[in-house]
Parts: C-alpha cells; sequence; structure tokens
C-alpha cells in the first residue's frame, strides 16, 4: 500500500473534528490537523482523536495547508499521495478509498470529490457556493477545456505532483489555484462523485456575506491570472 497522509485545516471545528478523524480509513499513515488560529478545543480533541497537531496562527485555509505540507517535508520517509480534507464533516472521510483510488489503480495525478447534486443533503451548499463553483468551472471549462465541475476540498494528489505545483496562495483560493495548475501543467485528473452533508457548525467562509465576497474575488482572480498568462 502507498504510504498516504491527510491534511486537515481545521478552524474552532471542536465538535466536528473527532468524527471526522474516526470516520478516516485505516490505510492512511498519519493524519495531521492544522489548527488555523482556532480558539476552541480543536487541537485538543484532534490530539485525543489520534491526530498529530499543528499549529497555523495566521489566519487563512492556504496557510493552513502550506504547514501541513511543509511539516512533511522535514520527514525522512515522504508520502505517496496527499489527502486535503476539511473539518467540519460536511464530507465523508470513509470515501477516501474512492478519491485514492484512480492514483493506485489507474495511475492518475490528482483526484477530486465531485458534490455532486444527487449525492448532496439538502442545504449543505449555499447558493452563493453553487453559483461560484458553476462560475469557476465555466470559466476554466472554456480558457483550459478543463473538465471540473466543482472546486471539492475533499482532494488527493501524488505527492510530487504537489511539489511541483508551488503552491502560493494562502487563503481561498488554494483549491482553484491547485485546479488551475494541475490544468497548466497537463496532468491527469479524475473526479469521484462523492457525498456531502450539512456541516457542523457555521461555515466561516460562505456562513459570512464577507467571507463568500472575498472568497469569490480570489477564485475569479487566480483564473483570469492564469488564463492571460
Amino acid at each position: 500500500m502507498p504510504n498516504i497522509k491527510v491534511i486537515i485545516p481545521a478552524y474552532n471545528e471542536e465538535k466536528s473534528i473527532p468524527h471526522v478523524i474516526k470516520a478516516i480509513p485505516k490505510l492512511v499513515n498519519e493524519i495531521i490537523v492544522v489548527s488555523n488560529n482556532s480558539t476552541d478545543n480543536t487541537e485538543l480533541n484532534a490530539k485525543n482523536a489520534g491526530a498529530t497537531v499543528l499549529v497555523e496562527n495566521q489566519k487563512g485555509y492556504g496557510f493552513a495547508c502550506l504547514k501541513g505540507m511543509n511539516y512533511i517535508s522535514q520527514q525522512k520517509n515522504k508520502p505517496d499521495i496527499i489527502v486535503f480534507l476539511d473539518g467540519d464533516y460536511s464530507d465523508y472521510p470513509e470515501e477516501l478509498t474512492k478519491i485514492v483510488q484512480p492514483i493506485i489503480e489507474e495511475n492518475i495525478d490528482f483526484v477530486i470529490g465531485s458534490r455532486v447534486e444527487e449525492l448532496r443533503e439538502a442545504g449543505s451548499m449555499t447558493k452563493p457556493q453553487i453559483f461560484g463553483n458553476w462560475l469557476a468551472t465555466s470559466l476554466m471549462k472554456l480558457f483550459f477545456k478543463s473538465t471540473f465541475t466543482d472546486l471539492g476540498p475533499f482532494r488527493a494528489i501524488k505527492y510530487s505532483k504537489l511539489l511541483d505545483l508551488k503552491m502560493e496562495d494562502k487563503t481561498y483560493g488554494w483549491t482553484v489555484e491547485m485546479q488551475l495548475k494541475v490544468l497548466k501543467q497537463k496532468m491527469s485528473y479524475k473526479e469521484i462523485p462523492v457525498n456531502y452533508r450539512n456541516r457542523i457548525g457555521l461555515s466561516k467562509v460562505s456562513g459570512t456575506i464577507k467571507g463568500a465576497i472575498f472568497a469569490g474575488v480570489k477564485i475569479l482572480t487566480w483564473i483570469f491570472k492564469y488564463s492571460f498568462k
């Protein structure tokens, strides 16, 4: 079996994080929870559930992901696959086996869990989220002939390919940056339909007007930056 590590950015997810960690399949070698300036018991609960806990005080989804990557870069035995997963329990962590399967069996570079409508719980994605996904993936199709249908956070990538992407976004543009760079570098990719449910607690992005607008601006900025590069 390949060496698989999971990176989970988490900001004040004390109620959900134990559920996420416990539902991750045993084939994973290490679960890394990056507490992104949490002020509750996220760190304690993640540690008690068996995860490696890191702290990133600079707020931002990308900051947390990069912290996890930096930690892995210092390990002697590097992983084969990195899985990114949110800490709010909206995804079904047990579906990780489906996400990594194309990498293991088909040698695909990058796999994204697509939150298709028929597998989504009612209300699990807000209207701004749905529209933002449609707009971003439509623009990627227009400019890059992409077949992406979602910017879902549940994703897996070969570790070597992740390093090739040279990820840099520190906040909400992380997911779209990764997909754009996969397209620009002509890596192989695949989408796998996944189940999606209402998260535990309030979303820090789609749950606020400020978060939704900021995320939308970041996503469009990355798309137009790469479209004319």
